[in-house]
């Protein structure tokens, strides 16, 4: 008998949401179709927030590469509002933000995953892709969990007018929220925003060392050592 009120599986829309925030490199172009195709299939998704996604890969289709990484780079590299880093919207760069990453990827590593080299447990598409492994009620408690991060996020991309506001909008969805935008917080100026605390001793509060590289996401089965989850 079905458990009433179960939500959906949502495995393939949360794998795809994740490349999604990714950067948008040349192979995430050549599989734009079919993102949009699994999307599709899965179902997971309303209808409407569908046709945003669609007109975001439409759009990611038809703009030159190098404008499309540009503008990429513009918006989640450059300030705290739109940061992917979802402890960089908790912690900021407090001696808090630590513990927390390590707590996160402790919680990857129960679950038999853990990252590959230079992967930072609180980038989005990191969390989106572990969350992609978790049966349907679990990963819609753990997205809950975040949703006012994503509320912010979505808020902030939504005031710049960015159609990638659309995956923000679909991740409180299969939270069992409601995009709600939230007033933005006033943002530091960049230098400030990106200083280095001295307990990190200088490593990259970002997780990448360079901003405008690809990024791509891995989480291996710790059973198997190799490969990535697809």
């Amino acid at each position: 008998m079905p458990i009433l009120n179960a939500p959906p599986s949502a495995s393939r829309s949360l794998r795809v949401l994740a490349r999604l925030l990714e950067y948008p490199d040349a192979a995430l172009r050549e599989n734009l179709a079919a993102m949009g195709d699994a999307l599709h299939e899965e179902r997971a998704l309303p209808p409407q927030r569908l046709t945003e996604i669609d007109a975001l890969l439409a759009a990611l289709g038809r703009t030159e590469p190098l404008d499309a990484e540009a503008d990429y780079v513009q918006l989640f590299d450059r300030g705290r509002a739109a940061s992917l880093y979802l402890f960089e919207h908790v912690h900021g760069d407090s001696r808090e933000r630590g513990p927390a990453m390590i707590d996160l990827a402790q919680t990857y590593e129960q679950a038999g995953l853990f990252l590959a080299a230079g992967q930072m447990p609180d980038y989005l598409p990191v969390v989106l892709e572990f969350t992609s492994t978790q049966p349907p009620r679990e990963a819609r408690a753990f997205l809950g969990e975040m949703a006012h991060i994503f509320n912010a996020v979505f808020a902030a991309l939504q005031a710049r007018q960015s159609p990638y506001a659309s995956v923000l909008g679909a991740l409180l969805e299969l939270a069992g929220e409601k995009a709600q935008p939230v007033a933005p917080q006033a943002e530091q100026p960049i230098d400030e925003s990106w200083e280095e605390p001295a307990a990190f001793d200088g490593c990259s509060s970002k997780g990448q060392a360079r901003a405008d590289q690809p990024q791509p996401v891995r989480i291996v089965r710790k059973a198997a050592q190799t490969g990535v989850i697809s």
